[in-house]
């Protein structure tokens, strides 16, 4: 083996730890997502404590991804799809953390609603209902961006209009709770915010299928409309 070969290889063992590193990120904010859930629905403040705790080991991903980019970018001064590859991981790891930000903030806010008066909360299976449809785009996502398909990637940022819809439902369906029972306004109002973390999930989801699309396609989708996206994720152009 020459040194250019050891060094090529080298090369793509870094990029695939890279690649590695944003799917374990992934994978802790899904968990985070799943857990807070379900404790805000069976009230366990210990679960709740443990959302709000792993929000530090998440934070931590983001550096650490951040700065292996960065001792990339300034080793092999990549070009092409690889540069574009460390560009979007940066900004994956952004939305992965920010996703890790709003599981933690359902976690406090089911804190203080447990804490506070949970026998008058309004019901709240339809909660679970959108952050299903929420953690089947990560997922979607994460998949999309292991095997680097940009029609998968595609099909997720479609998925976002579901959740707006829903989240349009919940909203509604809280008006209702908190005029027929006024003793359900104040953990109805918390319950929106809830409901609007979850939504800002699927909006970052939403944003890392962008990025997806950008790595295989070298086309920033970000901002056009979706017919166009889509099409620009089956094209034929790297």
């Amino acid at each position: 083996m020459n040194i250019s070969e050891h060094s090529s290889k080298k090369y793509d063992a870094e990029l695939e730890i890279l690649r590695a590193s944003v799917m374990q990120m992934g994978g802790l904010v899904q968990a985070q997502i799943m857990t807070a859930i379900d404790a805000f629905i069976n009230g366990n403040q210990d679960l709740l404590e443990k959302v709000i705790a792993d929000d530090h080991s998440v934070n931590g991903l983001e550096v650490n991804i951040d700065e292996e980019c960065a001792q990339i970018v300034v080793r092999r001064q990549p070009a092409a799809v690889d540069l574009r590859l460390i560009m979007a991981v940066s900004k994956i790891v952004t939305d992965l953390e920010r996703i890790g930000d709003e599981a933690a903030k359902i976690a406090r806010i089911a804190k203080v609603i447990h804490q506070r008066d949970h026998l008058n909360s309004p019901r709240i299976s339809y909660v679970r209902e959108v952050a299903d449809v929420a953690l089947d785009m990560l997922r979607g996502v994460l998949d999309a961006f292991a095997r680097l398909d940009a029609v998968k990637a595609a099909a997720i940022v479609r998925e976002d209009q579901v959740i707006d819809d829903r989240f349009r439902g919940i909203m509604r369906q809280l008006i209702t709770y908190m005029l027929e029972d006024p003793r359900t306004i104040t953990s109805a109002f918390d319950i929106v915010f809830i409901a609007k973390a979850i939504e800002r999930i699927g909006d970052h989801a939403k944003n890392i299928a962008e990025s997806v699309i950008y790595i295989v396609k070298g086309k920033d989708v970000r901002h056009i409309a979706l017919d166009q996206l889509e099409r620009a994720a089956r094209s034929s152009a790297p």
